[in-house]
């Protein structure tokens, strides 16, 4: 009798073959199935109650996977996809999830009847390919001119938009968030994008700042007495404390006479005062900092006209460097022209219950600041979820210019493509392929679902248009039908469709790879210091 040899810690969990796969896609399914019905314009919102009682209101795909605590490793991976199509993307990330699940729940039934999943894995990546190529073959080529560039780069963002909470005013939006991404240098850095929101009005109340904006900070006695407007001002840009402290909190003193003391006070206005004198001399007339700026301060530049605000954000600060030039100083004796900066004309305006600072015609780089205004707060974080989404479409589609017709018109045509690929083969490999391209039409099928549309109907309707050559054709939501897309204006840059292909089928394919989870009892501290090769 061979001796037993035992590996792994007591207590381990094990297990393995053909149930832990299934379990895997029973759990991504369990995942997709909370994401299933925000897919499209008519799809629903879900409210995601947190530990702490903090209340989230969404229908983005990523901000809803970021909140549900997913805790089984395989449907985590749905989650890394979501994160990866929002970063890299912006939009598409309830497609991607859905398109992920659909693979695996057409690869369940194959696997219960014993193909082995390397042979799958194999078919869908052949898949992926044909598919990637079907794509770059009907991705049509955005003009240059730059009046049709504009209305193109509008329809796209106006597609991201309308399954989204403000898909009402997806016209006034997709303007702004084309406006906001044509203000930003050739890079088109995201970080030049401010997004503000204050509430109160209503959503055509937001607007478009051609510069820095952001909300005025904590101020003390004498602020009132400061101009609210410059022109071509000078910005000093700090990180330095303006204010006195009391002695005991710095440091501890010991004196023998009360005239040692008033020395000590003295050098402290004197240390101030030199600061103060130094800022004013640089020829600087508004001045920003990082730290407080105290009373004296605030009086001191109040007497020559000065602008100042302290507690600036870190994250406004450096968009206000970047976009005015200038560097953000440590102390006053690097305060020299090169580090200053300027821009044509600052100004402290009253945004509903707030005031605000706004810096306009910068000379370093362009940037853009979008003020966005509306009811409740979390009506608010919405709109700024929506329309991150939708100024990401615009960026790609700036710099990818190649664009689909939407509204699931580009899936019935994979599919369509895929099925006839899959008559033309021999073996098994016939039935993978054809798996595949049947997950194709869970895009269309759920957005009719959403709707309360009869999917079956119309998924019958459009494969018959695609089998006589009609490529754009895809759900038309307004009027329960079936719309050449394209024509419609239901347009999506192509480089969103090509990501979350590829990032669903590769997620599909790394949990089908995996046949055993092992699982490790949580360790005590005894048992870790034991174990301690160290010790």
């Amino acid at each position: 009798m061979q001796p037993q040899i035992i590996l792994l810690r007591e207590g381990t969990e094990a297990t393995q073959g053909k149930d832990q796969l299934i379990s895997n896609i029973n759990a991504c399914q369990a995942v997709v199935e909370a994401v299933r019905t925000t897919l499209g314009p008519r799809g629903m919102d879900k409210l995601i109650v947190d530990a702490n009682g903090n209340a989230t209101i969404s229908n983005d795909g990523a901000t809803i996977m970021k909140k549900l605590d997913v805790v089984h490793p395989a449907a985590k991976t749905l989650v890394d996809i979501a994160r990866s199509q929002d970063a890299e993307v912006g939009d598409g990330t309830t497609s991607v999830v859905i398109l992920a699940g659909e693979f695996l729940k057409n690869a369940k039934g194959l696997v219960e009847e014993g193909v082995h999943p390397r042979l799958l894995v194999k078919a869908y990546r052949k898949s992926l390919q044909l598919a990637l190529d079907r794509i770059n073959e009907l991705a049509v080529t955005v003009s240059n001119d730059p009046e049709n560039r504009r209305d193109i780069l509008e329809k796209c963002a106006a597609t991201a938009l309308s399954s989204k909470l403000i898909h009402q005013q997806k016209g006034f939006f997709a303007k702004m968030a084309v406006d906001a991404v044509m203000n930003l240098d050739d890079l088109l850095p995201l970080d030049m994008i401010g997004i503000k929101k204050v509430n109160g009005g209503a959503l055509e109340d937001s607007f478009l700042v051609p510069g820095v904006a952001f909300q005025k900070t904590f101020s003390y006695a004498g602020f009132e007495m400061q101009p609210k407007t410059y022109k071509s001002p000078k910005i000093a840009m700090l990180n330095i404390e303006l204010e006195l402290k009391a002695e005991r909190d710095n440091a501890e003193i010991r004196i023998s006479q009360v005239s040692e003391y008033q020395k000590i006070v003295d050098a402290e206005w004197t240390i101030l005062y030199n600061k103060l004198e130094k800022i004013s001399k640089s020829g600087a007339k508004i001045v920003f900092s990082k730290l407080p700026i105290g009373d004296v301060a605030t009086q001191y530049f109040a007497d020559r006209d000065m602008f100042c605000a302290g507690r600036v954000v870190d994250a406004d600060l450096k968009r206000v460097m970047k976009a005015c030039g200038g560097a953000v100083v440590s102390t006053v004796a690097d305060l020299t022209p090169e580090t200053l900066g300027q821009c044509e004309i600052f100004e402290e305006k009253q945004i509903g219950g707030e005031r605000y600072n706004f810096m306009t015609g910068c000379t370093n780089a362009k940037t853009a600041t979008i003020i966005l205004r509306g009811g409740a707060q979390q009506f608010l974080d919405e709109t700024e979820r929506s329309l991150h989404d939708a100024i990401m479409i615009v960026r790609r589609a700036m710099k990818n210019d190649k664009v689909l017709a939407g509204g699931g018109a580009i899936e019935m045509e994979l599919s369509k493509t895929l099925r006839e690929v899959s008559r033309n083969i021999t073996g098994k490999e016939q039935f993978l392929i054809d798996a595949y391209a049947r997950s194709f039409e869970i895009i269309p099928r759920q957005l009719c679902d959403n709707a309360g549309f009869d999917a079956t109907n119309v998924i019958n309707k459009l494969r018959q248009k695609h089998a006589q050559g009609e490529i754009w054709y895809g759900v038309d939501i307004v009027r329960e039908d079936i719309e050449d897309n394209y024509k419609a204006c239901v347009w999506e840059p192509a480089v969103m469709k090509i990501n979350a292909l590829s990032a669903a089928t590769e997620a599909a394919c790394l949990i089908m790879s995996i046949d055993e989870t092992i699982k490790s009892p949580q360790s005590s501290n005894n048992d870790m210091s034991a174990n301690n090769p160290y010790k």
